[in-house]
């Protein structure tokens, strides 16, 4: 018998952004007996990037950079607030920074990350990407974004950084943050299309906010190759670290198959 009444297999601390609804969405698609899930929010300061763009007059990757840069003062606080609930893994529902600055980028900042919840598990959507890819022995990929260029240019440097071939990154470059969520269903659909190729190994989507996973599934039986939502990618990295083995039907072959 176990000693807890609840989440007596895992309790994974989840940090997204104050803006951010897709992550919990996809969450609650993942009722697991024994697994809960701890969001704690880190404030975005800057949310409405095309209002930025016009009032600074600051061309629209200086304004995601700057973005960027607010909300690395806030995500400690956003950690240590979940700590306290006494998580035993940390799961980063946002993505962009953990792309930044490409390999050496992302080891820098899960190096800051480690630094504050010590040997504790940490699933991140840069690393939980490759993982999840090199398990399909991926090797050419295209990605699908909601950033403007500065952020397509950084996920293309991540991932040619660990050795893949990236096809094509398609921005969807959204005004804001919370617009992310609002991506029509059809934009995701012709995005799709448009980065796919014959060669093409399997097709990666950045961004935590825009939730396909109620989409991907499906194009996985359309154009028979894997298609990973970050979400996903970064709940079966943090289940699997956490010693859960479950396979999931519906959610994808990555859930299903490993």
């Amino acid at each position: 018998m176990h000693n807890y009444q609840i989440a007596h297999r895992a309790q994974i601390g989840v940090i997204i952004p104050s803006t951010n609804t897709g992550v919990e969405y996809d969450l609650q698609k993942f009722a697991l007996d024994g697994v809960t899930w701890h969001p704690s929010r880190f404030w975005i300061e800057l949310r409405d990037w095309a209002s930025e763009v016009q009032q600074s007059g600051d061309n629209e990757n200086t304004v995601f950079e700057r973005f960027l840069d607010l909300i690395r003062d806030e995500i400690p606080l956003s950690i240590r607030n979940v700590l306290s609930a006494k998580v035993k893994h940390i799961m980063l529902g946002m993505s962009a920074e953990t792309f930044w600055g490409g390999l050496d980028g992302n080891l820098r900042f899960e190096e800051q990350i480690r630094a504050q919840i010590g040997d504790m598990g940490l699933t991140t959507g840069a690393t939980a990407t490759r993982m999840a890819l090199e398990k399909f022995g991926a090797k050419k990929i295209s990605v699908i974004t909601p950033y403007p260029q500065v952020g397509d240019d950084n996920v293309y440097r991540f991932f040619t950084d660990i050795g893949f071939q990236v096809h094509k990154v398609k921005g969807l470059n959204r005004p804001s943050a919370t617009a992310i969520a609002e991506t029509p269903i059809q934009q995701v659909i012709d995005a799709i299309y448009e980065v796919d190729g014959n060669d093409v190994d399997a097709i990666v989507q950045c961004g935590t906010n825009l939730s396909t996973l109620d989409l991907f599934p499906t194009f996985e039986h359309i154009l028979g190759k894997p298609l990973l939502p970050i979400n996903q990618a970064t709940v079966w990295h943090a289940l699997r670290s956490c010693g859960i083995e479950d396979r999931i039907t519906g959610k994808g072959r990555l859930l299903e198959e490993f």
